[in-house]
């Protein structure tokens, strides 16, 4: 390698560096995305520790208990059966996060792999994967998740490949989007004079210029898919009953007498799935203006 390859080599990792610096710096100016950050952490810290640690399991009963309102025992009341609601709560915060998680995951797996196939190589194999993302961003996707549900089961499992299998069209036409105005930059013209692979070329030199926006869709990603797995246990095509999630624990609230007078029921799965789609939203929306080109100094 010659000193003129190192020193552009060290000049390109520091553009990059202070690209990112850059992104951070604007990010802990908005105060609201920051906040929003540390309460998602501190639900997520909850969601593994208060399990972990209290004295009541999961599915654990206190017949004796059972249907008390909140308590210096029991700190969110118990449930007809006499199971500790606080446990519940963030053993099901478990279940939704990590539903929101391993969905956001795979979708962008599969959405990324052929969003960047289709733009860099264009023709007939970009026709062919966006008319196949068409076809599935056509289907109403709340009736084909209750659809597939029904005919495949409601285990955890079956959810997440449900709801990746429906969303990788939107991540795959936003990464087919800016890699075809990338691959006709100059950096990518000098990669194919060299004999760069074309793997190379997509994951190595192109890939890296497109994560600013992978990041943004994952985080407002997380928001979809807790408000979808909520909507589907809700209707009971979710997680079934005795696993607790935030969606089949406020299902509760579908009982009258509950709604009226038994708040700890529902009141706080409700207040969790508000709290961690709004600073979802919040910090994506945050995320989007740090990373948004238009606002670098």
């Amino acid at each position: 390698m010659t000193t003129l390859d190192r020193n552009e080599i060290i000049k390109q990792s520091a553009k990059k560096d202070s690209y990112w610096r850059g992104v951070w710096r604007r990010l802990k100016r908005n105060r609201l995305a920051i906040v929003s950050a540390i309460i998602l952490i501190i639900i997520a810290l909850a969601c593994i520790l208060v399990p972990m640690f209290s004295k009541y399991s999961v599915s654990a009963t206190d017949v004796a208990a059972a249907d008390s309102p909140p308590t210096a025992e029991h700190l969110l009341g118990t449930d007809n059966i006499g199971r500790d609601l606080l446990v519940r709560l963030f053993y099901g915060g478990r279940i939704s996060l990590g539903v929101a998680i391993s969905v956001t995951a795979l979708e962008c797996v599969i959405g990324i792999v052929l969003g960047a196939v289709s733009g860099f190589f264009g023709g007939i194999v970009d026709t062919i994967i966006m008319r196949i993302s068409e076809v599935f961003m056509c289907f109403p996707f709340l009736m084909i998740c209750i659809t597939l549900q029904s005919i495949f089961g409601t285990s955890v499992k079956v959810l997440i490949f449900i709801l990746s299998i429906l969303s990788w069209p939107s991540i795959a036409r936003i990464i087919r989007g800016q890699i075809l105005s990338l691959r006709e930059m100059d950096y990518m013209e000098a990669c194919r004079a060299l004999g760069i692979s074309n793997f190379r070329q997509i994951f190595k030199h192109l890939f890296p210029n497109v994560l600013a926006y992978v990041i943004v869709y994952v985080t407002l990603s997380m928001a979809s898919v807790i408000l979808t797995e909520t909507s589907l246990s809700f209707l009971g095509l979710g997680v079934s009953p005795p696993t607790p999630t935030w969606g089949n624990l406020i299902q509760a609230a579908r009982n009258l007498l509950i709604l009226k007078s038994k708040w700890w029921y529902w009141v706080p799965p409700g207040t969790m799935i508000f709290l961690s789609i709004l600073c979802f939203n919040i910090l994506g929306d945050g995320l989007r203006d740090a990373i948004d080109p238009k606002m670098q100094l």
